[in-house]
Parts: C-alpha cells; sequence; structure tokens
C-alpha cells in the first residue's frame, strides 16, 4: 500500500539532502511511500521502466536469472540506495529483476518527476552519476575477481566488501546465506560451504550468532 512522505523523511535520504525546504514539499506531491514484505518482487527483468526506488529501511537483492531458473545476485542494497535510474535514463526495460531480502519501506518517483528533478537540481544529477559510477566500479571489480581470483579469494573479497567497522573490528552483521553468496561469487553452495569452514578454522573468521567477525588475516592485496 503506497502512502505519502513527509519532508523529514525526504530531508535523511541522501539523494535528495541537497534539496531545500521548498523542493522538498513539491517533491512530498510526487513521491509514495510503500511496504513490502519479504520475497516480493519490486521490479523484473525485461519490464518496462515506469520508476526510481530508493530505501528507507530494509534490503533487497539485485539478480539476473536465466531460463532454467539458474540465478546469479549482482548486488544487496540497503537503506539510503537507489535502484532502477538506468533505465529512467535510457528508456531501456530493467536490465535484473529486484527482490526483496526482508521486510522494506521505500519510496518511489516516476520516469517524469525523476527527469525533471534532475534537470531542476544539479546536486541531485551528480548524486545520481555518482550512484552509476559506484557500481561500475563493483562491476569491475566482480570481473576483476572471477578472473583472478580462485573461490576462497572470492569468498574472502565478498566478506571484505560487506563487512562494517565494529568497534574497531570488521564485521558482517547482516545474515547472509551461503546460497546467496554462492550466487554472488559464480560459485556451488557446496564449495562455499567448504570454503567457509577452512576459514573458520583457519581462524582468518570467527562466527558470532549470525554475524561474521573478519580477522586482519584475511585482508586481500590490493
Amino acid at each position: 500500500m503506497a502512502t505519502t512522505v513527509s519532508t523529514a523523511v525526504l530531508k535523511a535520504v541522501p539523494l535528495f539532502a541537497s534539496f531545500p525546504e521548498d523542493q522538498l514539499r513539491m517533491l512530498t506531491t510526487m513521491v509514495t511511500r510503500r511496504s513490502a514484505s519479504r520475497s516480493t518482487t519490486i521490479m523484473a527483468g525485461g519490464d518496462a521502466t515506469d520508476s526510481l526506488y530508493i530505501v528507507l529501511s530494509g534490503r533487497l537483492k539485485v539478480m539476473m536469472s536465466d531460463s532454467d531458473g539458474k540465478e546469479v545476485i549482482l548486488s544487496i542494497l540497503g537503506p539510503g540506495e537507489f535502484f532502477g535510474e538506468m533505465g529512467l535514463i535510457d528508456d531501456e526495460p530493467r536490465s535484473a529483476s529486484v527482490v526483496t531480502i526482508e521486510p522494506c519501506e521505500l519510496l518511489s518517483i516516476s520516469k517524469r518527476d525523476f527527469k525533471k528533478c534532475l534537470l531542476e537540481n544539479s546536486e541531485m544529477s551528480m548524486a545520481v552519476m555518482r550512484g552509476l559510477v559506484r557500481r561500475l566500479r563493483e562491476a569491475d571489480r566482480k570481473i576483476g575477481s572471477l578472473a583472478l581470483l580462485d573461490v576462497y579469494g572470492r569468498v574472502a573479497r565478498l566478506l571484505l566488501d560487506m563487512a562494517e567497522n565494529v568497534n574497531g573490528e570488521k564485521v558482517v552483521t547482516k545474515r547472509l546465506p551461503k546460497q546467496d553468496i554462492a550466487k554472488m561469487i559464480g560459485a556451488s553452495r557446496e564449495m562455499v560451504s567448504r570454503v567457509m569452514k577452512d576459514l573458520q578454522t583457519g581462524g582468518y573468521i570467527e562466527m558470532r550468532g549470525s554475524s561474521i567477525v573478519l580477522r586482519d588475516t584475511i585482508m586481500l592485496p590490493e
């Protein structure tokens, strides 16, 4: 169910943080807020592009699949991030599907209003460009990992990329199922399970409930 949104909520979104109060008030008439339960498909690859989405809370996976149902997870999105902008810019269909991993709160803005905002706010245009560049760099990094690193290196790289600094330690705080890791690095679930066990036995990682603590020994060369 979609609902309206306040200027305070919009101001807390990085994409709209530079907007003056009058533009934020105008934006409240363009943006809608919606809730989505776990495993909800927000958009599907091949669909016509109609909206930009911004994540207020929860996590989603960006994924592609083939005719046999084999899936690849391209990235995990969290609060403050946005998706769906590429098709709004080049008028092409959705290139991937986005599915909720957990219950989410999202904002959406139509294609027409998104383009209007880009024309009227240079800071938002720069934020969108930075987002596109960041994703391009992430894609280059993933391609490099697939080409140059073995499965151990790919698992380590993924854990390092997803880790947060918690009290001086690198910790993957969000639950990360082995099946999802496998889909993100192009390996089997069985191989990922073996690698995770070896990393734990070797003292490279420590499991603390659903969190994974990374030791300095897991660091990869730049």
